[in-house]
């Protein structure tokens, strides 16, 4: 089958790759008809380098039918249409019966100290291949799985294996008072699902990004916009001045480790991405820094006893925190992995035909699987309005 496959930092291509097969009787086996490239899926092609290997295939956000079963694959049969979470979860296990499905005991890899496996995200979780392929080989099948309903186009349900899920557990996260305010930092995908969706509870929702075309994506769906060009290190004054003075009472931090604003910090990353992979993985264990400019922001401007929640990935082990700030403003913290499968039956009701969310035109690009290479580097230069991109195998 043809797959996008990781051949080196800022290096993906499309390869003939052996189809999957059945491995365990929990397996199964889908035609993939829509995979999306996600931001993490950036977080690869650079920064977190050092933990890929040579031909592993890409991607963690995928729909399509089902092939093949295994034989303790529960209720799921031939010809059921699924989206696939991007974690590889049990259902049974004490983590899972928590829905805490990022941990699930069953696929975490423990021989690198993470949590759950992960479809398509390198070493640290487990190096499962991923699902921009024609095939996907899905392992705990029995329950890593959501049935959709047949009818609705693919662009209704594309988002549930990630960024959906991961906005909306974001904004519950940062646990946002009735009337309260809600920033956003960072208007990529996965922010701009959050606004959408922290209008949808009706809060006040400001998002904050330096990107024109994701301003204006924001803008044009009502939300208030802070363009971070405009107020550089003065930015925490501006959402102020918005506020009352005070500041919002959650910050929602969708940037991550390559916040733009940490120039040294940017430094680092790519001196270490320079190495090779044996020598830069111990590195990044042991010394790895992250961007931190967003989540410095996100610390500075939320109002005192406020809450941040981070969605946005990060990576090091070694990074600085303003502990006496942190401690003063009494600012409460949430963060992790989103667990997908907990927040299917909340945002179902969202994707009827009045699609409040506005998912079947969420979209900016639908690129056959062979122009991956080229959407990848328009992605991660944020060129040409590259936003969401759809591969379609």
């Amino acid at each position: 089958m043809k797959a996008v496959t990781w051949q080196g930092a800022r290096s993906v291509s499309v390869e003939e790759v052996p189809d999957p097969v059945l491995q365990q009787p929990t397996d199964a086996i889908i035609k993939v008809t829509t995979t999306n490239i996600c931001g993490s899926d950036l977080h690869l092609y650079e920064p977190l380098a050092a933990f890929m290997g040579k031909g592993d295939v890409l991607g963690h956000e995928t729909m399509g039918v089902v092939q093949e079963v295994g034989s303790e694959c529960g209720d799921l049969a031939v010809g059921d249409r699924v989206s696939i979470p991007f974690q590889i979860s049990c259902g049974r296990c004490w983590m899972c019966e928590r829905q805490l499905y990022t941990q699930c005991e069953t696929t975490q890899v423990r021989d690198q100290g993470t949590g759950a496996a992960l479809f398509g995200f390198s070493k640290l979780y487990g190096e499962v291949p991923g699902g921009q392929a024609e095939y996907l080989r899905v392992p705990q099948a029995q329950f890593t799985h959501v049935k959709l309903p047949d009818g609705p186009p693919d662009d209704r349900f594309a988002y549930l294996s990630d960024i959906l899920p991961t906005a909306w557990q974001g904004v519950v996260y940062a646990g946002v008072p009735d009337g309260g305010t809600l920033v956003v930092l960072g208007l990529g995908p996965v922010g701009d699902f959050a606004c959408r969706i922290g209008r949808q509870m009706g809060y006040r929702v400001i998002g904050v990004d330096r990107v024109a075309d994701r301003l204006e994506r924001v803008r044009a769906q009502g939300i208030e916009v802070v363009d971070l060009e405009e107020h550089g290190s003065g930015l925490g004054d501006a959402v102020r001045d918005l506020t009352g003075g005070r500041g919002p009472d959650s910050v929602l931090d969708c940037v991550g480790m390559e916040a733009h604003d940490s120039p040294v910090t940017t430094l680092v990353q790519k001196a270490v991405g320079l190495l090779p992979g044996a020598l830069a993985r111990p590195v990044q264990e042991k010394a790895g820094v992250d961007r931190l400019g967003a989540l410095y922001s996100a610390i500075d401007m939320v109002r005192r006893g406020g809450t941040i929640s981070l969605t946005g990935v990060y990576g090091g082990v070694a990074d600085p925190m303003p502990m006496l700030t942190l401690f003063d403003k009494q600012i409460q913290l949430r963060m992790g992995q989103c667990n997908v499968k907990r927040w299917i039956d909340d945002i179902m009701p969202l994707l009827g035909d009045d699609d409040p969310l506005g998912c079947d035109t969420f979209a900016t690009h639908r690129l056959p699987l062979d122009q991956a290479p080229e959407a990848y580097r328009a992605f991660q230069e944020k060129t040409g309005g590259h936003i969401k991109i759809q591969l379609k195998p």
